[in-house]
């Protein structure tokens, strides 16, 4: 077993016994772990992966990107961890340069295509969540092309993702930052901003 394999059977839940993950069900099963707040999830993340994560966030674990499963995971420990293990403090967005980094480095080696459509969401995820709208435009693109080559049954996941990848994307071409972050990172948040942050689904 790898050292990442108990991070990535977290995150993704079980594989079929060919060692496929589906979309579905992994998205229906891991949507409160991914993209919802508890209290108990962000204990477990810090119980299980807390090391990990802070190895990554100090530049260690870099031989884990030699394969498509550790560089996924790595990937994991610097933008998706530290959103939990950090969570309302600056340290949660301070792996997203070296995750954005490690994201662009595995793309361009086409590790990317050794993963199934959705363990790539997540080398996507840090293009969507960098502050400039370069980085913003990849994202659409990686999550439009993810969505088209996906099968007819997963279509309704990746439109999901996609569709956040837009909504993303018009908030930095609209503020070039993510206004819900100043308050944590200690920004001074402009009148428009304040107005925005009142609107449902501002803080995603």
């Amino acid at each position: 077993m790898s050292a990442w394999t108990p991070l990535l059977d977290w995150w993704f839940g079980p594989r079929s016994e060919e060692g496929g993950l589906d979309a579905r069900a992994a998205s229906e099963r891991k949507h409160r772990l991914w993209f919802g707040y508890q209290a108990s999830q962000d204990a477990e993340a810090r119980a299980l992966f807390a090391d990990m994560t802070e190895q990554a966030l100090a530049g260690g674990l870099v031989h884990w990107n030699e394969s498509s499963g550790g560089w996924l995971a790595r990937t994991l420990l610097l933008d998706q961890l530290p959103r939990m293990i950090h969570r309302g403090t600056p340290r949660a967005f301070s792996g997203d340069p070296m995750a954005l980094a490690a994201a662009e480095a595995g793309i361009a080696k086409g590790l990317h295509l050794a993963l199934a459509p959705i363990e790539r969401v997540f080398v996507y995820l840090p293009f969507e969540h960098a502050e400039d709208l370069a980085s913003q435009d990849r994202a659409v693109t990686l999550f439009s092309q993810l969505r088209d080559t996906c099968s007819d049954a997963d279509i309704p996941v990746f439109d999901g993702f996609l569709d956040y990848a837009r909504r993303h994307r018009t908030v930095i071409e609209r503020f070039g930052r993510f206004p819900h972050r100043n308050a944590i990172l200690g920004r001074a948040s402009t009148p428009e901003e304040h107005a925005f942050l009142q609107e449902p689904g501002s803080r995603f």
